[in-house]
């Protein structure tokens, strides 16, 4: 069931035409700096993967992936979730050195996700993976990636502002990092969203850590696979969007499970059986490098730095009636 609402009195800044163009701007000049900031090389991506290697993301475990048959081989394949496994399995086998690092177009297919303003059946983002030492895991160096990203997302926003100055945005480039436990400790009768949501509008950018495991209250922030992310060294960005007055996540990263990491984390979400799979093996053996990595929406980084109201404005997908309803009668055109 769709949950979209329009703010009222919400209009575009920029025509149909203008925000075509603004968003390939954006694109352009985000990858460039995520690239230089990074050390990252641009790599080709799968859109599917055979299920048997466990490469595909489970998510929270319980969507659906997207099958089909292959006439010429008979075997089954999965549209991708996220890259988060296979693009660990790629700087393995490309054989990137400490330092560097891979960037891709991830194109995915969630046809259990929930409709509203900032979710869609359709998928897209800039995946990314590096290679790390053993001296890089550690929670300062996930903090200075997310203080270099969070950079070139604010230089973005400079840099389109200046070709569409009639954009209202305006970013906080100081980022607020608090963990998961320490939100729910500082409001523990909210859910975790209100949390998010509070908190984020007081600081502008935040940067939640520690998601995955469960805190005091039993229950976790938020879901997390246990097989990429180490759950001590991973969190999301947050950045404060005004059109409607929400805390918006636009990347979700972290530093991947080692082999102690992996085991304990397999173990506490009940997934054992995935010990046995091709990906999981390679990490319990110490095969795979250490790294860490994350995703980057596309679309939600062109709804924020383009004043949109819905995610619909900015990337072209399938939508129910009651959102194409609500955004007709706003007179929000999707694409």
């Amino acid at each position: 069931m769709s949950k979209t609402r329009i703010p009222a009195g919400y209009a575009s800044s920029l025509t149909l035409y203008e925000t075509q163009m603004a968003i390939g701007i954006l694109k352009r000049r985000l990858e460039d700096g995520l690239c230089a900031a990074l050390n990252l090389k641009r790599v080709s991506a799968p859109l599917f993967v055979d299920p048997s290697t466990g490469l595909n993301d489970n998510l929270n475990g319980v969507e659906r992936p997207v099958q089909f048959d292959s006439l010429e081989t008979g075997a089954i394949s999965e549209v991708v979730h996220s890259l988060a496994k296979w693009k660990r399995m790629a700087l393995y086998r490309y054989g990137f050195p400490v330092g560097q690092g891979l960037y891709t177009d991830m194109n995915a297919i969630r046809r259990d996700e929930e409709m509203d303003n900032l979710h869609s059946m359709y998928v897209d983002q800039w995946d990314w993976e590096k290679v790390i030492s053993p001296e890089d895991r550690k929670i300062e160096y996930l903090k200075d990636t997310v203080t270099q990203i969070t950079d070139v997302i604010c230089d973005t926003l400079d840099q389109v502002k200046a070709i569409y100055p009639q954009i209202p945005v305006t970013l906080n480039r100081t980022v607020s990092f608090i963990t998961a436990q320490e939100l729910e400790d500082l409001y523990p009768t909210q859910s975790p969203k209100e949390r998010e949501n509070i908190y984020t509008k007081e600081r502008g950018t935040v940067f939640i850590s520690q998601i995955g495991g469960a805190l005091r209250s039993g229950r976790p922030h938020d879901g997390r696979a246990p097989d990429y992310d180490d759950w001590t060294l991973n969190g999301d960005l947050l950045f404060w969007c005004a059109p409607l007055e929400c805390a918006l996540e636009v990347s979700s990263m972290g530093i991947r499970v080692d082999q102690d990491a992996m085991d304990r984390q397999l173990t506490l979400a009940g997934c054992d059986e995935r010990r046995a799979l091709p990906f999981h093996q390679k990490v319990l053996s110490g095969e795979l490098p250490l790294t860490m990595g994350g995703g980057i929406g596309q679309s939600r980084i062109s709804m924020l730095l383009l004043g949109k109201a819905h995610i619909g404005e900015v990337q072209a997908s399938v939508w129910d009636d009651k959102t194409i309803a609500a955004c007709e009668a706003a007179d929000v055109v999707l694409l």
